[in-house]
């Protein structure tokens, strides 16, 4: 379990989930993480037994706890206050534990570690690996083919180690008021380079905002970033903690496209990072084509419960389309004339794919997938899990699948290319011949008719058949041009139903399919994301009063969970509650917080 279970502090790519009482136990997901690895399992802390008193965070990436310790009889008064202060470090974690005496006592401190030095994606599948045996010298150390930690402290303690757990003991006599202090620092690191390269303190942006809940979001964002290994100077947001402290593709472009009133920083270097991965060959093991952009870069494969993903992958048929927005958008946002036009070859190549046959297959002018046939994603929109993508009957649609945001996505990336083409003098011939057959397409193709009125389908199958079942793929439609006004006031109204917006966001499905599950991964669940992108292109095409109510959904949300909102949530009979396996905190999440504010304040 990940999410509002547990205690979270992080410092991209490094991040610790422990119990709420701070005890890093063990179990389950429980763990110091470093760059895809486990690299402690257990940091546990006994002096005697300990009751958690209070915690307190300061930041993404620091969290103190207080202990006292349970006296053996109800009516004495604790005597021991022990006070945890754990920060996390891009390639560590550090803690001071002070014990405090109010009367004369003699205390053993005990701090147990051991880890398995797992992959997340093991972790995350709930296997349970043997610990790594440790080497003890000076320091303790565990190590692999793959990567290593090493536990040192402060103070000289005594050593043993049972079944692979390390014990550290520190006997103490202490006195009335007196403390004793030890600091526990624990670092990490892969055997070979990877991906994961922390953001040097220099240039982490100089985000701020007066309002408390989307300042915290705006923390956490800071938590996630990440700068190119090839080019440290560009910044990137990881999607998520515990499972993506790394580049996505859709992920990494939205969160910078929420964030683009705040500045174009963020969006360049998230441009440039995926621009230097551009697909260049065909490859169908890892799906890349020329002008393709990645869904995910990793320092090696990975599994995903369902498949095996290649270290880059690039099985997703929007990044590409995302790409060239963000481009387009930031230069209207500010971003310098001099790294829009560095970038124009990869636009131009990403046009290359958009519009040729490895985006439409089939040659009829809408863009598909097929889903890998190589280990990759079946699906491969946002919705990308296995059975993201269900007719209103809960069967499911027979690929290949063009979904109707892609087509969405699509229309808006070539009429942004034009105009970036218009601007700097590039070749955009067959652009507009393009796009408007994909619009005439679309009309023609995906319109259907519930009890609330006309939609577009959630996609077309592989006979072009509309997928039914209104869902919040319709929303990603609003602002991007492929709507005439009588479409745009149809998907406003079918949005506005009870069956899709709640008091706490958008359902990603009508809650009238018969596929829907309030604590699915896409089947009615709600995504704050989701919800902020139908919120900006509602405000795009005049639909403020929806516009806010959404807004309104998300802070709610964010609020429920003590201002850190979660990579999704449900809604059960009006109340919200946390999806187990939440991913917290998530880019695009925090993201959605800071861009509800801004739109509430009508940025």
């Amino acid at each position: 379990m990940t999410g509002p279970q547990l205690t979270t502090v992080l410092r991209a790519p490094s991040v610790v989930l422990s119990a709420a009482d701070g005890q890093v136990t063990g179990e389950g997901v429980n763990g110091f993480f470093h760059a895809d690895r486990r690299a402690l399992a257990l940091l546990q802390l006994a002096v005697g037994p300990l009751v958690c008193v209070g915690a307190s965070t300061s930041g993404a990436d620091r969290v103190s706890f207080r202990y006292a310790t349970e006296e053996t009889t109800s009516w004495v008064d604790p005597v021991l206050m022990i006070h945890r202060d754990r920060t996390v470090t891009a390639d560590g974690l550090r803690e001071r534990i002070t014990v405090t005496a109010w009367a004369h006592r003699q205390v053993v401190v005990r701090l147990w570690a051991a880890t398995d030095l797992a992959g997340v994606d093991r972790v995350r599948a709930g296997s349970r690996l043997p610990l790594v045996p440790p080497l003890i010298g000076a320091d303790v150390l565990w190590q692999d083919e793959h990567s290593w930690s090493r536990l040192e402290v402060s103070t000289e303690a005594s050593t043993a180690v049972i079944a692979d757990v390390v014990e550290l003991s520190w006997p103490l006599t202490l006195t009335s008021g007196e403390s004793w202090t030890v600091d526990v620092v624990v670092t990490a690191g892969r055997a070979k380079p990877t991906t994961f390269t922390p953001l040097p303190a220099i240039q982490r942006p100089k985000w701020t905002f007066a309002d408390d809940l989307a300042a915290r979001s705006l923390r956490d964002l800071d938590a996630l970033l990440l700068s190119d290994p090839d080019a440290p100077a560009d910044t990137y947001a990881a999607a998520g903690s515990p499972w993506y402290f790394t580049l996505f593709g859709r992920d990494s472009l939205w969160t910078a496209s929420l964030l683009l009133p705040l500045d174009t920083t963020l969006a360049a270097g998230t441009l440039r990072t995926l621009a230097r991965r551009q697909g260049v060959r065909h490859d169908p093991v890892t799906e890349e084509a020329p002008g393709k952009m990645p869904h995910e870069a990793r320092s090696e494969a990975i599994e995903t419960g369902q498949v095996s993903l290649s270290p880059l992958y690039y099985g997703t048929i929007d990044a590409t389309a995302l790409w060239i927005r963000l481009l387009h958008d930031a230069w209207q946002a500010g971003m310098p004339s001099d790294e829009v036009r560095a970038l124009l070859p990869n636009l131009t190549a990403a046009m290359a794919w958009l519009t040729g046959p490895d985006a439409d297959p089939d040659g009829d002018g809408l863009l598909e997938y097929a889903g890998s046939a190589t280990g990759g994603l079946t699906n491969q929109g946002w919705k990308d899990s296995h059975d993201g993508i269900r007719h209103d009957d809960g069967r499911h649609p027979i690929g290949p699948l063009a979904l109707c945001e892609v087509q969405g996505y699509a229309y808006a990336a070539a009429t942004n290319a034009i105009a970036l083409a218009d601007e700097f003098g590039l070749d955009a011939t067959g652009w507009a011949t393009w796009s408007n057959r994909l619009r005439n397409r679309f009309h023609e193709s995906f319109w259907l008719a519930d009890e609330h009125g006309h939609y577009p389908a959630i996609a077309l199958d592989g006979a072009k058949k509309p997928v039914d079942g209104a869902a919040s793929n319709m929303a990603h439609l609003l602002g991007t041009g492929l709507l005439d006004r009588d479409q745009v006031d149809l998907v406003a109204a079918r949005l506005a139903a009870d069956d899709l917006t709640t008091a706490f966001g958008l359902r990603t499905l009508s809650s009238n399919s018969a596929a829907f599950n309030p604590l699915s991964y896409h089947l009615g669940s709600v995504w704050p994301h989701d919800t902020a992108i139908a919120m900006v292109g509602l405000a795009a095409e005049g639909h403020h009063n929806l516009a806010d109510t959404l807004a309104h959904g998300i802070i709610r949300a964010a609020t429920h969970f003590s201002g850190r909102p979660q990579e999704l949530h449900g809604v059960v009979d009006q109340d919200i509650v946390a999806y187990p396996a939440a991913c917290s905190p998530q880019a695009w999440s925090a993201a959605a917080v800071v861009r509800a504010r801004l739109h509430l304040t009508r940025e």
